[in-house]
């Protein structure tokens, strides 16, 4: 990867959260993770590097019960979250402005299955009566920058499977435990930096093509999927081509 030769080496922002389960529309935030890296920096003796700077995170009182396999994964219990947690409210309402700012000053967002993690907060916020993404910023939700999305776009014929941990194998990248909001940030950050450096012509995009490219992606990947989905019987809904948000509603409680 060429020093300086895009918007790879310069500042972003990695987001990631940790939850009670996996419906955006039904669970909550337990623990959130902002991550912002600095970009492109010379060490002593002039070997380039990047540099992680401010690491904010959030743990969240999410207001229900957290399931014992939610917590299984990320290691946050009910008893922990209610004794030491913030509240919603407050705390989603700071992730979003802290999105926000990153966005507005210029920062891409990256965040591994962004229609994820973006939706479930924007979820979050109508839930609390809180204005979502799209209206804090004025218009769309956008640079985002999603290392699944890329990785498929790129290498789409690839068998197996896609979790960030099976991306961090896949480009070599040495990790620690996952399914921590801050090691997760780390790591797909890392992997966004692998996905360029294989595939360099997407660096010299600017970010603004680059985030058509993964809207055109997600959706042929979407589109691809449910057809397979179709032929196998499956029944359900299956995966929703919009990105980096998808259509959500709030449950009551």
């Amino acid at each position: 990867m060429a020093s300086g030769s895009g918007w790879i080496d310069r500042p972003m922002t990695g987001f990631d959260t940790e939850t009670t389960g996996v419906d955006v529309d039904v669970d909550r935030i337990v623990t959130a993770a902002l991550v912002h890296r600095a970009g492109q920096v010379v060490q002593p003796g002039g070997a380039p590097g990047t540099e992680t700077g401010a690491v904010t995170s959030w743990l969240i009182d999410p207001g229900v019960p957290i399931p014992a396999a939610a917590t299984a994964v990320h290691g946050i219990d009910t008893a922990t979250a209610r004794e030491h947690g913030r509240a919603p409210a407050a705390a989603v309402d700071e992730i979003a402005d802290a999105l926000v700012a990153a966005l507005c000053g210029g920062e891409p967002v990256v965040a591994y299955n962004a229609a994820y993690d973006l939706t479930l907060l924007d979820v979050e916020l109508s839930r609390h009566g809180l204005a979502c993404l799209a209206d804090r910023l004025g218009g769309p939700v956008a640079p985002i920058l999603d290392p699944l999305v890329l990785d498929r776009a790129t290498d789409p014929y690839r068998p197996g499977k896609r979790r960030l941990g099976d991306l961090c194998a896949h480009y070599g990248l040495a990790t620690g435990p996952l399914h921590n909001a801050d090691a997760d940030v780390t790591a797909t950050l890392d992997v966004l930096a692998a996905i360029v450096a294989a595939h360099p012509e997407i660096g010299l995009l600017d970010l603004a093509a680059v985030h058509v490219l993964q809207v055109d992606g997600h959706r042929r990947w979407a589109e691809s999927f449910n057809t397979w989905r179709i032929s196998k019987g499956f029944a359900g809904e299956g995966a929703s081509a919009s990105w980096p948000m998808r259509p959500a509603t709030v449950s009551a409680g």
